[in-house]
């Protein structure tokens, strides 16, 4: 492999690190390592996934466009028709969910293209790279199957709307597909024809995410969905190596996300006001994380910009003693507590490994379920 190798949302050299420890029998990777080409060789014989599949029809009558509805919203039985749907938060309608939408087939198809385009990284084999590549064009490419490089009729309300903004937090998975991108790159092994289409659809959609009515308000939320939106778009600006305007989006991270969502004690109100306070706080911290990361790349440094008012080191500190289950968490949060809690040990973990923080990184010691993709993606090496 190239010596000199970068990737867009990962360390190469600590890839390369896990992959020669892996080699030699390393004990903190082997049982993850395993695991993931488990998980590969059952991805072998899944798929592929197309927007086609769906049964219903986005209110443009192409089912080449994306469609998915906001999970949060349900039929309103005061009314016959059930319309408009009214919000519960925090509360899944499965209604929402299934085959009648994309999502779950997208969820499917960036999976297995992660897991896939890691196993073909750490062996070579390529088989891997074969399903990565067909999996890719199918969702993305053939004239009969592609999805349409929009997300205008994402989560969308019955009664109220087709689409909402809301739904480009959907494609956050948009990292993986970039990484799939890189890894197979890496030894020619993604077929020209599709590496340049590849890119055709993500230059397509850069464009629709910075210039549509949705990415637009998108951009403007203050909450996790900003965050999110600003991850997204740099690491798509990066990956088409426009460095300028990627650094000028994350030189505004800190006035224009950290300062208004980040309070003087840590605390992030526009998440602790929601039905999952803690999720959602995990949430806009990993968001900016990997905003932190993409500026440790180049030059532009947001973990070690302080504040009297909030910062993101206070946002961790302010999360830190829940780590300890003693302490119970004192806000709203639906559904189950000890999944939240393995999720933010995960976060300060991956922070740990992105952000070269040994204090965060010591904190694997309390994983109780290892997510063994992160944990080679994301080694804490020489902790």
């Amino acid at each position: 492999m190239q010596s000199n190798a970068q990737l867009t949302n990962l360390d190469y050299d600590k890839l390369v690190r896990v992959k020669n420890a892996i080699k030699n029998g390393d004990v903190r990777y082997v049982s993850a390592y395993k695991k993931l080409i488990s998980q590969a060789d059952e991805a072998l014989d899944e798929g592929p996934f197309s927007v086609l599949q769906k049964k219903l029809v986005a209110a443009s009558g192409d089912k080449h466009d994306y469609l998915s509805l906001a999970p949060y919203w349900w039929p309103d039985l005061e009314k016959e028709d059930g319309l408009p749907w009214i919000r519960k938060d925090g509360i899944v309608n499965p209604m929402t969910k299934g085959d009648n939408v994309d999502d779950l087939a997208k969820d499917k198809m960036v999976n297995n293209v992660k897991v896939l385009s890691l196993a073909y990284f750490f062996t070579g084999k390529k088989r891997y790279a074969r399903k990565v590549n067909e999996l890719l064009k199918v969702w993305f490419l053939d004239e009969a199957t592609r999805m349409n490089p929009n997300l205008n009729y994402a989560q969308g309300i019955p009664g109220k709307n087709t689409g909402r903004g809301f739904g480009i937090i959907e494609f956050s998975g948009v990292v993986h597909i970039i990484n799939a991108i890189e890894f197979l790159e890496l030894k020619y092994k993604l077929p020209k024809e599709l590496g340049t289409g590849l890119r055709l659809w993500l230059s397509d959609y850069l464009t629709w995410l910075q210039t549509s009515e949705f990415g637009i308000f998108e951009k403007t939320r203050s909450n996790n969905h900003g965050s999110l939106y600003d991850a997204q778009l740099v690491s798509l600006l990066l990956f088409f190596d426009r460095k300028e305007e990627a650094k000028s989006v994350l030189n505004s991270v800190f006035k224009e996300r950290i300062a208004p969502q980040i309070e003087s004690d840590g605390s992030q109100p526009h998440e602790l006001k929601r039905t999952k306070g803690l999720t959602y706080s995990i949430l806009n911290l990993s968001a900016l994380n990997r905003l932190a990361f993409y500026g440790k790349k180049v030059g532009v440094d947001i973990w070690g910009r302080v504040s009297a008012e909030g910062d993101m080191q206070k946002a961790y500190n302010f999360l830190y003693p829940y780590l300890d289950e003693k302490n119970n968490w004192p806000h709203e949060q639906l559904g189950s507590m000890e999944k939240a809690l393995e999720r933010l040990r995960r976060l300060f973990v991956n922070s740990g490994s992105m952000l070269e923080i040994p204090r965060y990184c010591n904190i694997a010691a309390q994983l109780k379920d290892l997510d063994d993709t992160q944990q080679l993606m994301y080694p804490c090496i020489g902790e």
